[in-house]
């Protein structure tokens, strides 16, 4: 079961951005990941990854920038 009491905030701009423009994922990749992790109620980074969406790499290099911003 999903808990959906402590929702976690929407991805940022910046973040949608960096996934577009540095890692080349494209729009509608982007915008499956961010309908799936409301929905989901999880980090967009791990529902991405979790779907296929992207890499594990890719999902490291987003880790990083998160850590760094």
């Amino acid at each position: 079961m999903i808990n959906t009491n402590n929702s976690i905030n929407p991805p940022s701009e910046e973040l949608c951005n960096f996934i577009i423009d540095k890692l080349g994922i494209s729009k509608s990749a982007l915008k499956l990941g961010v309908k799936r992790c409301s929905l989901e109620n999880s980090p967009l980074p791990i529902v991405m990854w979790s779907y296929g969406l992207i890499t594990r790499s890719q999902l490291k290099i987003i880790l990083i920038w998160l850590k760094d911003n």
